[in-house]
């Protein structure tokens, strides 16, 4: 089933919807988000894949004050695959509360629940390197 333009649009603000209800404290909302079986991949930061919606509360909670104030999300690409997994990919930029600033790459499996879309997985990659690491000299692959 091709996705419409309706359901691009919903998962466009679904990715949105995240970063409003960490940066207002409202966890208690992140089913409207996340399956309740989330598995939320932060390996790239050392720390374990959180599996269910207990385990991310208790990790946001945990990290306390270490937790970005502001969660922005950009460039938004959604693709279906060919066996009708839905994926999307976006960028995120965390600002800390020093006024410091990162980036991620956040790499989703949304599903529909119901008349919805929720987040299934959710594989987040911060950026550390210009070009991904792209020596000088190096021909990028055509």
């Amino acid at each position: 089933m091709a996705l419409t333009l309706e359901d691009r649009l919903a998962i466009t603000e679904l990715i949105a919807l995240h970063g409003h209800l960490a940066d207002e404290g409202e966890l208690d909302r992140l089913a409207e988000v996340f399956t309740p079986d989330v598995e939320y991949d932060v390996t790239d930061f050392s720390q374990p894949t959180l599996t269910g919606l207990p385990q991310l509360v208790d990790a946001a909670l945990a990290l306390g004050a270490g937790n970005p104030v502001a969660h922005h999300v950009t460039n938004v690409v959604i693709e279906e695959l060919p066996d009708g997994e839905i994926r999307a990919r976006s960028k995120g930029l965390g600002i800390r509360t020093d006024g410091s600033c990162g980036s991620v790459t956040y790499a989703d499996t949304v599903v529909r629940v119901g008349s919805g879309w929720r987040i299934a997985r959710r594989r987040i990659t911060a950026r550390r390197v210009p070009l991904n690491g792209l020596a000088p000299g190096t021909a990028a692959p055509r």
